[in-house]
């Protein structure tokens, strides 16, 4: 897809395609078309020689051949090339064999004749072994008699009968002995005296290449059988001897560094003993008092305040049901440690490409003036100099206001990152985004030992000043629209001018082959997409923007894997994309994980959090219990996805562990069991077929890969016949009408599907983010990000864990992602809104978890978490009538519990207790403070009593009467000051609920205390329940009364809190002990006397 740097814009449906020309500096080559040379043997890819060029075996006919497969037909086969049947020569680096001519013209003493001793072809032979299956010919003659074995017998022919061969000269597949020494790797000459030597086999060059078992699929699957067994063993190897038993394998070169490449590249940290126990005892010695407290509370009504106390039950019981649905989804928690430099030593092997897989990475942006352009840069700076190799990485901006001022900000900041980029690699430097770099109030010569660093630090520093400029500048001139609409410097009208009827846009800024780094060095790819908006479209907000950047990054670059970060979220840890990878990319687990998600952190937050912005709670105690189940939800940042789990597919089946019987027991005993077995197979044979005809077309991917491999049209090489016309339907139906789109879906390993030329490319990228695309297709029900709710978030991570996929969570030393929060109380409540309103949404759809996907791979405590995710806003009913309660006792004189015994007290002080130890507990093994907790407990309840509230009521709309509600763009973080949001106020209805209760329980304090004064000692002790009960509520609010009354010049808030309140104490003591009122006693009349 060459588009020599122009903005491409065009509309499917209008059948509509132009190029609009940029300047110069956006004059780039999107795409390199890369092609490899295969090994015609063995499959695999051929090597790159120290001088870039691939590996060349015959110099004749270029038959491609890796170097193993060149060096063992040398040593064990004919010697001769397969196409053109001439003999090969010795290469540099290769032993000499027999029959070798003498070589003029290079000295290679090295590897000049073969020693004695075997090294030499130890070495390659144990590097056979570690990829080439079916050439397992070596093998360790400790134990094998030379006489069994004939010499004539040649080697390798797997099983092919050839008539042309004598009886007595069909090859033999001989099985790797194992010697005293136990060798994983067998080595033909560990033993010299024993071992036998074998001649080459005979090949006829008249014959087939498939009679010796080249290219046959029954050769290929052999070849992968025997990996795979290669590797199970091959992670039984220990790392360290095992105490001088074994060594004869310690002086292996080869063995130590195959054995650390091969072990796990992460591993389960479970929380200790020590601290999971307690807290599992705790929870359900809190299980126990709930039942003895509800016990209680229902058998002793109190007849005077029925009403309170029904009310107050029934709360209780709902809160009960809710602790208990988000309390054991954290019965299982544990972390995880991944182990950075196993995965560098598997796939990025010294003087060889690196073998990591591609990820492509997607920014989501919508209104510029809401989400600085600022932010978005330096979280694009971030995406292009992370530790990944450039060309496995690229960035795909979706700009879903398709704003101007977007792209010549994003143009802006290619232009720039060819001066940070090297800068951020050259030293090492973190965070590597430049705002938060510069702005770090730290020591940054600390390990940094480059002489030049201080200098082009200024240098760099200076540079993003002028950029900064030029962005402010840009955002300056986009507040005021000049009537004719933007145009572009060309004189080309901007094709967004109308936000919500314009074409789909696509411009490639960097790229394999465009502009490269001041250095000289490539750059990954920066595309930025606005897909094409037409009325009377459902565009379904971020989830269609995200399924729109599936399908285009899918077209030109189709990495396997996907990183989406919101426009303020940057990478902060340069090596997030890798500790991503040892989960994906682990051999033995990686297959069945779906995404690996990262906890947010945040900058900008004020040092107290007040509104529990950093969410710690749910991040490192929630989540981590989760991770122990079935993993942690999708919160909608920082989350690496497989792409293959957001087509929709199921997880790849778990193998059964073959069955395992006993020789010691009777054979009447086995034969009774096997009868059983036979008759309780013959019962379910109906059954089983019918599953197994339904679980092929679901689960089985071998099958999906093979029913699909005709549908790719218009690609080279693929023929469309009649037999793939249903597939292609279904296929369609499924993913679009897009042949190349569908083609990309079979590579699991991802890349552009072969023969794709760029004008078909380029001619896709415009169809698949046309606004028509996703009509009669199953996008958004079940292919890509799910649609029916604002929060995207939780319903697609949902409907993945029903595919039997599961996730991860991982938490790096230095936090992988950092963003901005909304520190205003009036933002925080609209995002907390948003939050709900997607939760009830889910709740009266079809996907809720409450009565969806039952049968499928979701575990159950998992689904309690789901439930709990969803049914949360209603909680906002009984909260508020809860908070309530204590104003109204205090103001009729009544409440919720009757006179309390000794047996009441016990119960009401074992509650407490357990709800103290549980937080104590969960502190402990959760790593959160004290602080942490106590915020979040108290923004549950201002979040409760007022966003949840809205967000059902909303919600409720929406389901019955259809009244649609639009969420508003949380605002991101400005340049006004540190803090300088935390004590601005904005109105909002929100804010009703929370001030009305503060307002009626601080009135029910005053007059609670002014009654108990006023009626003498007795009403005192009746006054401490209701005053406890008052005081809980206030506590919990106090947040929301300090954010109301904003920054009174210094003075603290809750001196001003307390001055009102002792105020009207001390008042109402001294209309109480007033002794110039009349108190309606005795009356004393003067007598008349005159006492002088």
């Amino acid at each position: 897809m060459d588009t020599k740097g122009r903005l491409v814009a065009g509309s499917h449906n209008r059948n509509e395609f132009v190029l609009i020309n940029a300047d110069e500096v956006g004059r780039v080559t999107s795409v390199k078309e890369l092609s490899g040379q295969i090994c015609q043997i063995c499959g695999d890819e051929i090597e790159i020689t120290v001088d870039g060029e691939p590996f060349v075996a015959c110099n004749e006919c270029a038959f491609p051949i890796c170097r193993p497969c060149y060096e063992y037909e040398r040593r064990e086969g004919n010697q001769a090339c397969p196409q053109c049947k001439t003999r090969f020569k010795r290469i540099k680096g290769s032993p000499r064999v027999d029959g070798d001519e003498d070589e003029e013209g290079f000295d290679d003493l090295d590897h000049e004749f073969d020693l004695a001793n075997g090294v030499s072809e130890s070495v390659h032979s144990s590097h056979f072994n570690m990829g080439r299956g079916p050439y397992n010919a070596g093998f360790a003659g400790s134990e094998v008699d030379g006489a069994t074995l004939k010499p004539e017998i040649p080697l390798l022919t797997y099983g092919q009968e050839d008539d042309g061969i004598s009886a007595d000269k069909h090859a033999l597949i001989v099985p790797p002995f194992m010697n005293r020494a136990k060798r994983v790797h067998p080595m033909p000459f560990s033993d010299t005296a024993s071992s036998v030597s074998l001649p080459p086999r005979p090949m006829d060059p008249k014959k087939d290449l498939a009679v010796y078992g080249y290219g046959t699929v029954a050769w290929k699957d052999r070849m992968e059988e025997w990996r795979k067994r290669q590797n199970d063993k091959l992670q039984m190897v220990k790392h360290q001897g095992d105490g001088g038993h074994n060594d004869g394998d310690v002086d292996d070169p080869d063995m130590p560094k195959m054995d650390e490449g091969r072990q796990p590249l992460s591993r389960k940290l479970p929380i200790s003993s020590s601290k999971i126990n307690p807290y599992r005892m705790v929870i359900l010695i809190r299980m126990v008092i709930l039942g003895l407290f509800f016990h209680y509370r229902i058998l002793h009504p109190v007849k005077d305040a029925y009403a309170l106390w029904l009310i107050s039950v029934i709360c209780e019981i709902w809160f009960a049901a809710s602790w208990i649905l988000d309390q054991f989804p954290k019965w299982f928690p544990i972390e995880r440690e991944t182990y950075l430099d196993r995965l560098s030593l598997r796939y990025e092997k010294e003087g060889k490409p690196s073998e990591l897989a591609p990820v492509d990475v997607f920014v989501s942006t919508v209104d510029p003036m809401k989400e600085p352009p600022l932010i978005t840069a330096n979280t694009v700076l971030s995406i292009l100099s992370v530790d990944y190799p450039v060309d496995k990485v690229a960035c795909y901006v979706s700009d879903d206001g398709a704003a101007m001022l977007t792209f010549e900000a994003l143009s802006e900041t290619a232009e720039f990152a060819r001066k940070w980029v090297p800068f951020c690699k050259k030293f090492n430097i973190e965070p590597r985004a430049p705002e938060w770099y510069f702005a770090e109030k730290v020591d940054y010569l600390k390990d940094k030992v480059h002489p030049s660093f201080v200098r082009e630090r200024r240098a760099m520093k200076r540079e993003y000043e002028d950029f900064k400029i030029r962005i402010n500048g840009l955002v300056t001139m986009a507040q005021k629209v000049p009537e004719d609409g933007w145009t572009m410097q060309d004189g080309t009208p901007w094709p967004g001018n109308d936000v919500r009827d314009h074409p789909g846009m696509i411009q490639v800024f960097l790229g394999n082959n465009g502009v490269h780094d001041i250095e000289g060095n490539e750059l990954p790819r920066l595309v930025y997409v606005s897909r094409e908006k037409r009325p009377g479209f459902d565009h379904h907000k971020k989830a269609g923007a995200m399924n729109a950047l599936i399908r285009v990054s899918a077209v030109i670059s189709n990495a396997p894997y996907m990183l989406n970060v919101d426009c303020d979220h940057y990478i902060n840890n340069s090596k997030a994309l890798r500790e991503s990878m040892c989960f994906l990319m682990d051999p033995t687990s990686g297959k069945k994980i779906c995404y690996v998600q990262f906890p947010q952190r945040f900058d900008g937050i004020d040092r107290h959090d007040r509104y529990s912005n950093r969410n710690i709670v749910f991040f490192d105690i929630n989540m981590k219990g989760l991770d122990g189940i079935q993993g942690p939800i999708y919160v909608g940042t920082g989350c690496v996805f497989r792409r293959q789990a957001l087509y929709g597919y199921d997880a790849p089946p778990k193998k059964k562990a073959p069955g395992k019987t006993c020789n010691c027991l009777p054979k009447w005993v086995l034969c009774c069991c096997s009868s059983r077995k036979k008759k309780a197979k013959g019962k379910s044979k109906d059954k089983s077929k019918e599953k197994s005809t339904k679980s092929k077309k679901t689960k089985d991917p071998s099958t999906q890969i093979h029913a699909l491999e005709n549908i790719e049209e218009g690609i080279e090489g693929i023929d469309s016949e009649k037999s793939s016309l249903m597939p292609q339907i279904k296929f369609e139906k499924k993913f679009g009408q897009s042949p190349v789109f569908i083609a990309s879906t079979l590579l699991e390993d991802g890349g552009v599907p072969p023969g794709a030329t760029s004008a078909s490319l380029l001619k896709e990228a415009i169809h698949v983010i046309s606004c028509g695309y996703e009509d009669k297709t199953e996008w958004g029900k079940e292919v890509g990000w799910i649609y029916g709710s604002v929060t995207e978030d939780i319903l697609t991570g949902f409907k993945m864990h029903c595919h039997g996929w599961r996730s991860v969570y991982c938490i790096p030393k230095r936090p992988a992602f950092k963003g901005s929060a909304p520190i205003n109380l009036s933002d925080r409540l609209h995002q907390v809104l948003r939050w709900a309103l997607g939760s009830v949404e889910i709740l009266f759809s079809r996907h809720c978890p409450i009565w969806y996907g039952y049968g499928c791979g979701l575990k159950p405590l998992e689904r309690f978490s789901y439930i709990n995710s969803v049914v949360y806003p209603l909680t906002s009913v009984p909260l508020l009538a809860y908070c309530t309660l204590p104003a109204v006792c205090l103001l009729t004189g009544k409440f919720i519990v009757p006179e309390i015994s000794n047996y009441a007290s016990i119960l009401f002080m074992l509650m407490f207790l357990s709800i103290a130890v549980t937080s104590i507990l969960e502190i402990q093994w959760g790593g959160v403070g004290i602080d942490d907790l106590w915020r979040n407990e108290q923004f549950w309840v201002i979040g409760g009593v007022s966003s949840h509230l809205f967000a059902l009521f909303q919600g409720l709309l929406k389901v019955i009467a259809g009244v649609n509600t639009n969420f508003t763009v949380t605002s991101k973080a400005g340049d006004d000051g540190e803090f300088s949001e935390l004590y601005m106020f904005k109105w909002t209805t929100l804010l009703i609920p929370p001030l009305t209760l503060l307002i009626i329980n601080i009135i029910g304090v005053i007059v609670g205390i002014s009654d108990a004064i006023s009626n003498g000692y007795e009403s005192w002790g009746p006054l401490f329940g209701r005053l406890f009960f008052a005081i809980w509520v206030i506590l919990h609010l106090y947040p929301f009364l300090k954010g109301m009354m904003g920054k009174q010049s210094g003075v603290p808030t809750i001196l001003i809190v307390w001055s009102i309140l002792l105020a009207s104490i001390f008042s109402l003591l001294w209309v109480r002990i007033n002794p110039f009122l009349d108190r309606g006693g005795i009356v004393l009349e003067p007598c008349g006397l005159d006492c002088n």
